[in-house]
């Protein structure tokens, strides 16, 4: 039987694997790659970069047709690797409104959730080191 999926794989520079990395990665790595960049206020503040995108997060859109658009996320999707940002959103044929789904590397986190005890442990850690 093939293996879809190594955790020693370190880097490639053909893209067929990084593809192959990223879809067969299991979620509790794919968690990870669902983070984007703190804003300058936030980095300075926790004195970390990036986090992983939470639904309750406040976003800015930072590249894309979306650019400058500013909203709470909606919803994560780990699997799939992306976001809704309420105001990113486009008109079906039928004239409903539907979320754009975004990348979360192409937003940066202008004001974090912060209900989960969970989520501040990690952040209070990272800030420590």
């Amino acid at each position: 039987m093939e293996k879809k999926w190594s955790k020693f794989w370190k880097s490639s520079v053909q893209t067929r694997k990084q593809r192959k990395y990223k879809f067969n990665a299991p979620l509790h790595v794919k968690h990870k790659m669902v983070s984007s960049a703190l804003s300058k206020e936030l980095r300075k503040e926790y004195g970390i970069r990036s986090v992983p995108v939470r639904k309750g997060d406040f976003v800015k859109v930072i590249t894309g047709q979306f650019r400058g658009k500013s909203g709470k996320v909606t919803k994560v999707s780990v699997s799939l690797m992306y976001v809704h940002v309420e105001g990113a959103t486009i008109s079906r044929a039928d004239g409903t409104e539907s979320f754009y789904p975004i990348h979360p590397s192409n937003v940066m986190i202008t004001k974090l959730e912060l209900t989960d005890k969970t989520r501040v442990a990690k952040i209070e850690r990272a800030k420590a080191k």
